[in-house]
């Protein structure tokens, strides 16, 4: 014989709040209203050809390629055709009032922190023992073994080891400061000599070094950096008004 359950808002609001989401979820309404106060204020407009090219990158997105699973996915997530269209509607919002407020900042930002986007192709190995390092560095710089032979032999990840360690484009950010400073200062392509770190010792290659290129991609990337920052900020300078009787205090 089966069960009923029912479940309550206030049951909702309670799960998140041991699930210790509230804050993240709090954070999200904060950043929603200060988006739609902005959008007012500048009095922004969409129109419908945008609308409905924002509809189409949200379902490309979550690969709703037809009707059915539209509906299922709306299904999964409790959501009605009119929430869809609000979080289309809140998605091209954000993105207008991204671009309202530093259209004119991206490129100063780019050229002023230029370093921070220019890439590296690298492939690495990751050694415990310092002389076995340089061991085999000194003997691939001579030809007696190759890169790839040193990687299928000491790489112990099973789908690094089939790519010879090629970590891809990375950039300084994603990199320890000291492994950064040796990949960007080298003269690809170069075998860099064995760097020590926390995680052991680097064996790295550096195929390229890719200078960065202010495209649409990066536009993006900088406006929604930007944007982010921002929104921090103005959420600072809030007092948030609690009206649901929630505690943050023990």
């Amino acid at each position: 014989m089966s069960k009923t359950i029912t479940i309550t808002a206030e049951d909702i609001i309670h799960q998140i709040q041991i699930s210790c989401k509230l804050p993240e979820v709090i954070e999200q309404i904060v950043n929603r209203k200060i988006i739609t106060d902005v959008f007012e204020e500048a009095g922004i407009t969409v129109d419908t050809e945008e609308l409905q090219k924002a509809a189409d990158q949200i379902r490309l997105g979550n690969k709703l390629h037809s009707a059915e699973d539209t509906w299922k996915w709306l299904e999964k997530y409790f959501l009605t055709l009119e929430s869809f269209e609000e979080i289309v509607f809140n998605s091209l919002k954000s993105g207008k009032v991204a671009t309202h407020l530093f259209a004119d900042k991206i490129e100063p930002y780019f050229y002023e922190n230029q370093l921070d986007y220019t890439g590296a192709v690298i492939y690495e190995i990751i050694l415990d023992d310092e002389d076995l390092a340089l061991e085999l560095f000194y003997a691939i710089q001579e030809g007696e073994i190759s890169f790839y032979d040193v990687a299928h032999k000491y790489i112990q990840d099973i789908e690094s080891r089939r790519i010879c360690g090629y970590k891809g484009t990375v950039n300084r950010k994603e990199l320890q400061p000291e492994i950064s400073a040796a990949v960007f200062a080298a003269n690809p392509p170069q075998l860099l000599k064995p760097i020590v770190s926390s995680k052991g010792i680097h064996l790295i290659f550096v195929e390229e070094i890719i200078q960065p290129v202010l495209d649409q991609k990066l536009r993006y990337k900088i406006a929604g950096h930007l944007f982010s920052e921002w929104l921090k900020q103005q959420s600072l300078q809030l007092e948030i008004i609690n009206e649901m009787g929630l505690s943050n205090n023990h």
